[in-house]
């Protein structure tokens, strides 16, 4: 069984008071690693509109590299404008994924559009950097991993990494949307996809994770971390309906493989759960992992997934 250490929440977007686009939510975040700082990109959302609807920007905080509790910049703008009338991503982008390759920063996004019948759809986007990740720009108006035959919507979560010379994208797929008390809610999967070149995907077009509550369990940010030999994914997942509450809230579980095409889940090991009371008593979820000078940490959300910020953890051992 592994061993976080909480070391606190890290930042909160609510503080922020001079960016009406950042108000609240910091989710999803993902790390880009500086001689100086750490840099973690996540997704805000400015205050509702007059029909209660939301929109959602991506942006990034530093931090010190030798005291990652402190924030010494926020993001001035958001890294990605919204899409265009009808594209994928007029509505938002979350989350956001990135890594540098060769003398470029390349982000991984999901784009949202607003629906009738349900509330949303999401395809995956894609976008570089030339300023170090300060602001990106988008390759195209579409996505580069939209829904397809075999996963019909809700195309989600991109955590992108590279091993073997190879690029390697998880993200989730939508397999239904079920109704509580008549509202529709998504249950979404686990996936894969590779590519030689980051733009021209291939899909494993199967279910990387078993359900561990049932059929109905949704499973998001799939971020994968090689160390002594072995691929160890974590990931969160939630209970279908009445998930938004303590006892059938996000949790965070862990998966570990040999190959990255066959997983052996097992949450026991994870080591990690809500805390007795504070910022994340009632869930935790979308961890990101990450090394920074011979120590493994993780950023990870809290309640309401993430709406009052990030936190933060240290792995006491090895993996």
């Amino acid at each position: 069984m592994f061993k976080w250490d909480k070391l606190g929440k890290v930042f909160d977007p609510t503080t922020v008071n001079d960016r009406p686009w950042l108000k609240e939510f910091a989710q999803a975040p993902s790390t880009l690693i500086f001689d100086n700082f750490v840099r973690v990109y996540f997704s805000c959302r400015p205050p509702a509109d007059s029909n209660g609807q939301y929109a959602s920007y991506s942006a990034f905080v530093d931090l010190d590299r030798n005291d990652l509790t402190k924030v010494v910049a926020v993001a001035e703008q958001p890294i990605l404008p919204l899409g265009g009338l009808g594209e994928f991503d007029e509505f938002g982008t979350y989350p956001v994924s990135v890594c540098r390759h060769k003398n470029k920063v390349v982000a991984y996004y999901a784009g949202w559009t607003r629906c009738e019948s349900v509330p949303f759809n999401t395809a995956i986007g894609m976008a570089t950097s030339d300023n170090e990740g300060i602001s990106f720009q988008k390759v195209g108006s579409g996505p580069i991993i939209p829904y397809s035959p075999f996963e019909p919507f809700v195309m989600s979560g991109p955590k992108i990494r590279y091993f073997n010379n190879q690029w390697y994208l998880f993200y989730i797929a939508g397999t239904q949307w079920i109704l509580d008390e008549g509202k529709p809610e998504p249950v979404y999967k686990i996936r894969s996809a590779t590519s030689s070149d980051g733009k021209n995907w291939v899909k494993t077009n199967s279910c990387l994770i078993p359900d561990a509550i049932d059929e109905n369990e949704a499973q998001a940010s799939p971020d994968v971390f090689f160390s002594n030999g072995r691929y160890h994914m974590f990931f969160c997942y939630r209970h279908g309906k009445g998930y938004r509450g303590k006892e059938k809230g996000y949790r965070i579980g862990y998966a570990y493989s040999e190959d990255l095409l066959n997983w052996e889940r097992d949450d026991s090991k994870v080591g990690i759960d809500v805390s007795d009371s504070g910022w994340d008593s009632e869930m935790i979820s979308y961890p990101h992992i990450f090394e920074l000078d011979g120590n493994i940490y993780m950023f990870y959300l809290g309640n309401q997934v993430g709406r009052c910020g990030f936190g933060l953890a240290k792995l006491n051992g090895k993996l």
